[in-house]
């Protein structure tokens, strides 16, 4: 009865990878095919400017022809400090085509830090818009390195001086348009390099590889059903995860890139309607300058624009209004270490007979993993034992898979640290819900717990955005003799509404438990990091020094 096994299956033997069944995957393949199959395409808009994706395609065989001729290839660093411009987009490309990694600067930063980032990323070659002419030469003259430094002449009037050796048109210019650039070797070689935004300390230097871009980029398209041919505008900023991998998203499914400069409630609507825009993403912060835009500043346009956010879980209210806006809201959830969104709340058709409100609170939730995503779970986080699935227990949220980084750039402690256990260590805190979904309810560190009660500061802060005078809300601990911790609520207001403390918690006790709402209220600006993120460790000072 079937005799001998052998060692080796019959599955393997002649069976071996070679040229004609494997390659490695790259999103540079992206490009290259809509060149091929769509030359003629409007690949990116610009102003004025406009680019087909055979330009779009040659403009990058350029730049990677030139980066190579000044002895730019395999391990090296390329910096790029850009808003969302054409030099931007050919950079995700151009780079990566002669072997190096690209790593986009966060312009928000200021010179001591982008000076640590060049310095721990060795950077070889740095792109600079002029408007960033003033920090990055600080930056230089306080980094170890010395780049070459390019210039981006997009815009004259909103910048400084030519700092560089060259100017980006006239490094283009040195390259060969049909430059024959090497394909990776190992689809684990890294693509890019982000860092993290940390409120303390060093930042991080998050390693991204071919494979996992590939993947990412495909489930973005995947996940948000992206038809052929989108209309994308550029709200979310490149620098920022590699702008969630939709600069090769985008491409993958043939659209079109609408640059944007500046993030600003006029000129998102004016793109919108000039240019019938599509898809956008943009952390909670965009939806709320939409949502709150000036009637000038609006422009009508008839039809659906999806939109893709994530960062902080957006509250209920904020995207309720989305959608009565003519806004399709869908929401992710990710990490800089997970190449973006890695969950999305994946949407089931009866929920869209349930009244609005109860659609929101849906929506707001993480959700499931993306398909590119091989694993995620709630857990606890030392044993790594999933919590149970009854909407209550939290526990650390972990993910793995191919669209996981590669690890921390020189800081084996860190990456071991992260990935103990066989599983990226999120530091974020949810619940599973009996249906399967995740819902977050806190960093670890942002927890509140009072009177031996956990209290989630994401849903107090929900609970905040729901009054109608309400602009941005966070939510800290505020140390407490009696309690222990008791819940202290940071506001800004909307230009011209009114409210006060007594008022504000009243409104709270209608929308939670009395020991969850807050006990104290603070009205002002909210500090935030140089990604737009609330500076929770600054609120936590500022409520412990009341």
């Amino acid at each position: 009865m079937g005799g001998k096994r052998s060692d080796k299956s019959p599955y393997e033997t002649g069976l071996e990878r070679n040229d004609a069944n494997y390659v490695p995957l790259t999103p540079l393949s992206f490009l290259r095919r809509a060149a091929a199959t769509f030359p003629g395409r409007t690949a990116w808009i610009h102003g004025a400017r406009r680019a087909s994706y055979a330009e779009f395609y040659a403009r990058s065989r350029r730049l990677a022809s030139a980066l190579a001729a000044h002895g730019i290839g395999k391990g090296d660093t390329v910096a790029i400090m850009s808003p969302n411009t054409p030099a931007m987009l050919e950079a995700h490309y151009g780079v990566p085509m002669c072997g190096a990694v690209l790593n986009a600067l966060n312009y928000r930063l200021d010179a001591a830090s982008l000076a640590f980032i060049l310095d721990h990323a060795k950077a070889r070659v740095l792109l600079t818009d002029r408007a960033f002419s003033p920090v990055i030469a600080d930056a230089l003259s306080q980094a170890g390195v010395s780049p070459l430094v390019v210039d981006i002449d997009d815009e004259p009037a909103e910048g400084g001086d030519l700092i560089g050796t060259v100017e980006y048109e006239a490094l283009l210019a040195e390259g060969d348009p049909d430059y024959d650039w090497p394909w990776p070797e190992d689809e684990w070689d890294a693509i890019s390099l982000n860092y993290t935004s940390g409120t303390t300390g060093n930042p991080k230097g998050v390693v991204y590889h071919h494979r996992g871009a590939y993947l990412n980029a495909l489930g973005d398209g995947v996940t948000w059903a992206m038809p052929h041919g989108p209309v994308y505008l550029w709200t979310l900023p490149m620098f920022h995860c590699n702008g969630w991998c939709f600069p090769w998203a985008v491409c993958a499914y043939g659209g079109t890139h609408v640059c944007l400069r500046k993030v600003e409630a006029g000129a998102i609507f004016q793109a919108i309607a000039a240019h019938r825009v599509t898809h956008f993403c943009g952390a909670p912060i965009v939806l709320n300058l939409i949502n709150n835009a000036r009637d000038d500043e609006r422009v009508p346009f008839d039809h659906t624009v999806e939109v893709m956010t994530a960062a902080a879980p957006p509250p209920a209210a904020v995207i309720a209004r989305m959608e009565q806006a003519g806004f399709h809201v869908t929401h992710v959830y990710g990490l800089t270490e997970v190449y973006g969104p890695g969950t999305v709340c994946a949407w089931h058709d009866e929920w869209n007979a349930l009244p609005p409100d109860e659609q929101a609170a849906l929506k707001a939730r993480q959700g499931v993993p993306y398909a590119t995503l091989d694993g995620l779970m709630v857990a606890d986080s030392t044993t790594l034992a999933p919590v149970p699935a009854d909407g209550e227990t939290m526990g650390e949220v972990f993910m793995r898979g191919n669209t996981v980084m590669k690890g921390y750039l020189a800081n084996p402690q860190a990456t071991e640290a992260c990935f103990a256990g066989g599983w990226f260590h999120t530091g974020d805190l949810g619940v599973v819900h009996p249906d399967g979904y995740i819902q977050l309810k806190d960093r670890a560190k942002d927890i509140i717990i009072s009177g031996g009660e956990n209290i989630s500061t994401i849903e107090v802060e929900g609970a905040l955005y729901r009054h109608p005078a309400v602009l941005e809300a966070a939510v800290v601990a505020r140390p407490d003799e009696t309690w222990g911790e008791t819940p202290c609520a940071f506001v800004t207001l909307k230009d011209g509404a009114e409210v006060d403390e007594a008022a504000l918690i009243a409104f709270c006790r209608g929308e939670l438990a009395r020991y969850k709402c807050p006990k104290t209220v603070v009205f002002g600006a909210l500090p935030k990091t140089s990604t737009g993120k609330v500076q929770k460790y600054v609120l936590r000072e500022r409520a412990a020094a009341l």
